[in-house]
């Protein structure tokens, strides 16, 4: 894999850093895209949800805030329900779905689960359709103490500061195209560590932890999703994205060694939803709707096991 920036077997230092954030350009609005339309759901859910905002980055704090919707009428007696999107700016799906569960969904189960939904935590990867945050740092691998991605770093101290522990998390994300052919490379490029290209799954399918699978949890989100569009199979060697499936439609990490999103609570239901948009049978809404659908699968899972 030969990538523009960097020496081959050399990782990067500060200045091929710059020159790859130097590179990147704005391609998207995250005031219009998605900033409106929190404030647009922030006004038509005033009686159920409380906007906060919890941070912003510093590479521009006017234009990156970074927003979280709250349950407003919060009960003591009722477990946390946590969803999450944008990990990954390039995500789209797993921001729009985010939103659109807001929008049209969530005040159903209001009366079942206190939620917290974080609608996109990395908005300049967002703006700039990228995987990594400005330092070159990925998000999703930066879930720890003292962590060097200002995304992570922020959500993790808004969940503390509140004392917030949910028994359910939902992170949104998709497996794209441009895993292969720019986010891999650039991996490659950075670390100076070979990276093998994969075959990108054709379907949806979930990321379930290897510590606390709940394989049962998992399969209800994938039958749920399965209404929306179709899941992901094996490739020759029983594999998606060169990880052994537990199921159909399921592959575990370990989520906490690896510093996932999916790993930093104690919640005892945690899946990582992954969308592919680059599919010929499927389009934007189909990709929000699968994300929607993730999510509701999961709430109807847990409510039949209280």
């Amino acid at each position: 894999m030969n990538y523009p920036i960097g020496k081959k077997g050399k990782p990067w230092q500060a200045e091929e850093k710059q020159q790859w954030f130097a590179a990147q350009t704005v391609k998207r609005s995250y005031r219009q895209e998605v900033v409106n339309k929190i404030e647009q759901l922030a006004q038509q859910h005033q009686d159920s949800l409380t906007l906060e905002q919890y941070g912003a980055l510093s590479i521009s704090p006017e234009k990156y805030p970074l927003y979280i919707f709250k349950s407003k009428n919060w009960q003591a007696n009722l477990p946390t329900f946590l969803v999450t999107g944008g990990v990954h700016g390039y995500e789209t799906s797993g921001v729009k779905g985010a939103l659109l569960f807001v929008e049209k969904h969530l005040a159903a189960y209001q009366n079942e689960f206190n939620f917290v939904v974080a609608p996109c935590i990395s908005p300049w990867g967002f703006e700039t359709i990228n995987r990594w945050n400005p330092l070159a740092i990925d998000p999703n691998r930066s879930f720890y103490p003292d962590s060097p991605s200002e995304e992570a770093a922020n959500l993790m101290k808004y969940m503390k500061q509140n004392n917030l522990t949910p028994l359910v998390h939902i992170d949104l994300h998709e497996t794209t195209d441009t895993d292969n052919s720019e986010f891999r490379p650039a991996l490659a490029a950075r670390d100076a560590i070979e990276q093998k290209s994969w075959n990108i799954p054709d379907g949806f399918y979930g990321v379930g932890d290897s510590q606390n699978p709940q394989p049962e949890f998992q399969k209800a989100i994938i039958e749920s999703v399965s209404k929306v569009t179709h899941i992901a199979k094996a490739d020759e060697n029983g594999e998606l994205i060169g990880a052994p499936m537990s199921q159909f439609g399921v592959i575990n990490y370990d989520k906490k060694k690896l510093f996932l999103c999916g790993g930093f609570t104690d919640a005892k239901y945690v899946s990582t939803t992954e969308v592919y948009p680059d599919s010929t049978n499927a389009s934007d809404e189909i990709c929000n709707l699968a994300q929607v659908a993730a999510i509701i699968g999961a709430i109807n899972y847990v409510q039949q096991a209280k």
